[in-house]
C-alpha cells in the first residue's frame, strides 16, 4: 500500500436495533439485530445482554453484568469497559444502554415510538442510511468552537450521542438519559508515597497485559512521551521485541523522534519509523476527513492514520495507545498555567485594584517592553473565572460570530451554549481543586469527544484495532485517589507519576518538556502549493454552501498568510476538513437548503 492510498477495514463497528413486539399485548421488546456485538441471553430468554462492538469481551463477563444488574453502576463496573452495554428486559419492555465512565468509543442513537437504534456511526442509523436525516446547522457553530462535536449532540437532526458515565433508558417508546456516575477525587495522600508508587507500577503492568490479551500480532504507538513510553515499556516486558511505531515531522519544533528512539533502545522494542510529509497529507486528507462519522478538526488525525497504516503494513492487527495518562495524572500545560492564574485571583482584591494593576498599567504607558505586555495579558486572563478562561484563545471569542456565520446558521444558534456546557462539566465532580475539575472536564472534551475519536477512527481506517491501557478502570480509580498536589506541584506536571516511574522510564523522557502531537499543517501550507491549493479550493467551495460569510473565509487565509502560521493554520485546517467531510457525506441539495 502506498502512502497516498487509503484502505482498511473497520474493527469497531456495531449496530443494534430493538423494536416493540407488534404481536404482543404488553411492551415486550425484540432484538431485531446486533451486528458486530457479543451477546448472551439469560433467564430462559428474559434478558439479553449485548456488548457493543465487544468481540473481545468474554460472554461470561456479559452474563455477570446481566445477573448483577441491581444498579447501573454495578453493570458498568462489571461489563461496560469497551463501547458499552445494552441490557434488554424483554418481558418488562425496557432497555438500558450503559456507557463506561470514560467512553472509549462513541455511541450514536436514534429513537422512535417503536424502534431504538444504536450504532458506532450515524451512517448505520435508519434516518441517515436512507438519506432522510437533515444536517443540524447548530452543529456547525459547535464544530468551529470545539473543533469537534461534543456529545450528546451530533451533526444530524434526530441523532444523539451517549456521554461517558451516562445511561439511556427506553421504555414504552420514550427515552430518558441520566448520569449514573459522579467522580469523587481525593484530597489527601492515599498512603506512603513509596507504597502508592509500587501500586501504580503494578496497575500499569496489569493494564498493559490485559490490553494485549491473546493478540498474536500486537504493537504499540511510541511518540517518546511519558504515556506511550510507559505502555511500550510494559508491553516489551510482556513480549520481548514488540514492534513500536513512531512518527516524525521534518519541521522545527514538531519532531520528537529522538525521544521515541531513546525509549525504543531502552526497552529493546523493534522500532518502525515514518516521517510524514506534506505530500502524504495532501494525498490522503480527503479520505481521512471523510472517514470520520462527523466533521472532526484535530489535525494530528492525519499523522495517526499514517502511523496505523505503517503498523498494518507490517502485519500488526492491534496497537496499544498511551492516550489518557495526561488527563489522569495531570500532564497538560494548561493545568499548571491555570493554577498560576488562580493564585493571582486569591490576592486580596484591594491589593490588586489599588497597587499591582495600577503599577503595571503605569509602566505600560511609558514602555512597550515585552514583559509589561505579558503582565497585562496575564491580568486580563486572571480576571476571567474557570472554566471560561480556558477559551481565551478560542476563535469564536476572538472573532464575532456574526462576522463568521451567515444568518441562516446564527439565527438557530444559542452562542452561549458551549460555555454553559463547559461550566456544567467543570462543576460536576466532587472535587475541591481546579486541577481535578479540569481533569474531569478533559475526560469528556479531550478524551471521549476528541482524542479517542481521532485514534479509533484512524486505526479503523487503517484496519487496526486499538486498546488504551492508561484508561483501564483500575487506573482511573487509582488516579482519583491521588490528591491534586501529587498531580501538579509548584508548576511541575505529573509530579507523582514521574517520581513513581524513576528507574523504569529513561531519565531523558522523565525530564523532557511536554510536547504535543501536532501536525505542522500551518507551517507547511506557507510553502507547499499543493496544500495551499487544497485549502483555497475547499474554502471557496465552503463559501458556496451559505453557512459562512465568504469574507471571513478569505480573511482566514489572509490571517494565516500574514499572521501566526500555526494558530491560523489550525483555523484553515478545521474549515478545510469540514468542507471535505461535507462533500462526501451531505448531498449538495441538502447542504444548500
Amino acid at each position: 500500500m502506498s502512502a497516498g492510498t487509503v484502505s482498511g477495514s473497520a474493527p469497531l463497528r456495531f449496530l443494534v436495533e430493538l423494536s416493540r413486539d407488534p404481536g404482543h399485548a404488553g411492551d415486550r421488546l425484540l432484538v431485531a439485530r446486533h451486528d458486530g456485538c457479543a451477546a448472551v441471553t439469560l433467564g430462559d430468554g428474559a434478558v439479553t445482554v449485548i456488548g457493543l462492538g465487544s468481540g473481545r469481551i468474554a460472554p461470561e463477563l456479559l452474563a455477570a453484568a446481566g445477573r448483577g444488574a441491581n444498579s447501573v453502576a454495578d453493570v458498568a463496573k462489571q461489563g461496560a469497559q469497551g463501547a458499552g452495554l445494552v441490557i434488554v428486559d424483554h418481558g418488562a419492555g425496557c432497555c438500558r444502554v450503559v456507557m463506561p465512565r470514560i467512553g472509549i468509543a462513541t455511541v450514536y442513537w436514534q429513537a422512535t415510538a417503536d424502534r431504538l437504534s444504536i450504532a458506532s456511526t450515524p451512517a448505520a442509523l435508519p434516518c441517515v442510511s436512507t438519506g432522510s436525516a437533515q444536517l443540524d446547522l447548530r452543529a456547525l457553530y459547535d464544530y468551529v468552537y470545539f473543533h469537534m462535536l461534543p456529545a450528546p449532540s451530533s451533526v444530524y437532526q434526530g441523532v444523539a450521542k451517549l456521554c461517558g458515565g451516562h445511561c439511556l433508558a427506553w421504555r414504552n417508546g420514550s427515552t430518558t438519559v441520566e448520569r449514573y456516575w459522579q467522580p469523587r477525587f481525593g484530597s489527601a495522600p492515599p498512603g506512603p508515597e513509596a507504597a502508592a508508587a509500587a501500586e501504580l507500577r503494578e496497575l500499569l503492568e496489569a493494564a498493559v497485559r490485559r490490553a494485549l490479551g491473546d493478540a498474536s500480532s500486537a504493537g504499540a504507538f511510541l511518540s517518546g512521551g511519558l504515556d506511550s513510553s510507559t505502555v511500550a515499556g510494559y508491553a516489551a516486558q510482556a513480549r520481548h521485541g514488540i514492534p513500536t511505531v513512531s512518527m516524525g515531522f521534518d519541521a522545527a519544533g514538531y519532531d520528537e523522534m529522538e525521544y521515541a528512539r531513546i525509549a525504543s533502545r531502552h526497552f529493546r522494542t523493534t522500532p518502525l519509523e515514518y516521517y510524514v510529509t506534506p505530500e502524504d497529507v495532501l494525498n490522503t486528507l480527503p479520505d481521512v476527513a471523510a472517514s470520520f462519522p462527523e466533521p472532526f478538526g484535530n489535525s494530528s488525525a492525519a499523522a495517526v492514520y499514517h502511523c496505523a497504516r505503517i503498523a498494518r503494513e507490517h502485519g500488526m492487527t492491534l496497537l496499544l495507545a498511551g492516550d489518557g495518562g495526561d488527563e489522569l495524572f495531570g500532564g497538560n500545560e494548561r493545568y499548571a498555567k491555570q493554577l498560576v492564574f488562580e493564585r493571582y485571583g486569591a490576592v486580596p482584591r484591594v491589593l490588586r485594584d489599588f497597587a499591582l494593576e495600577p503599577a503595571i498599567g503605569a509602566a505600560a504607558r511609558v514602555t512597550r517592553a515585552f514583559p509589561i505586555g505579558k503582565a497585562l495579558s496575564y491580568i486580563e486572563q486572571a480576571r476571567i473565572p474557570l472554566p471560561d478562561r480556558l477559551q481565551h484563545y478560542n476563535f469564536l471569542h476572538r472573532h464575532a460570530p456574526a462576522d463568521v456565520f451567515t444568518p441562516a446558521v446564527l439565527d438557530l444558534v444559542d452562542t452561549g451554549a458551549p460555555l454553559r456546557r463547559l461550566r456544567a462539566e467543570y462543576a460536576n465532580p466532587e472535587a475541591d481543586s481546579p486541577v481535578d475539575r479540569m481533569l474531569f472536564m478533559d475526560w469528556k472534551f479531550t478524551l471521549h469527544d476528541n482524542d479517542l475519536v481521532k485514534v479509533n477512527t484512524m486505526c479503523s481506517l487503517a484496519g487496526v484495532e486499538v486498546a488504551y491501557p492508561m484508561l483501564d478502570p483500575a487506573l482511573v480509580d487509582f488516579s482519583m485517589r491521588l490528591p491534586p498536589r501529587w498531580k501538579v506541584r509548584d508548576g511541575e506536571l505529573r509530579w507523582f507519576y514521574k517520581r513513581a516511574m524513576r528507574g523504569f522510564l529513561p531519565d531523558e523522557i522523565l525530564s523532557k518538556t511536554k510536547h504535543g502531537f501536532g501536525l505542522p499543517f500551518g507551517v507547511w501550507m506557507r510553502t507547499h502549493e499543493g496544500l495551499l491549493g487544497l485549502a483555497r479550493d475547499s474554502l471557496e467551495s465552503l463559501a458556496g454552501r451559505g453557512y459562512f460569510r465568504p469574507e471571513f473565509l478569505r480573511e482566514a487565509l489572509r490571517l494565516h498568510r500574514e499572521g501566526h502560521a500555526s494558530f491560523y493554520g489550525e483555523l484553515v485546517w478545521i474549515l478545510t476538513v469540514l468542507e471535505l467531510w461535507l462533500q462526501r457525506n451531505v448531498p449538495t441539495r441538502q447542504s444548500r437548503s
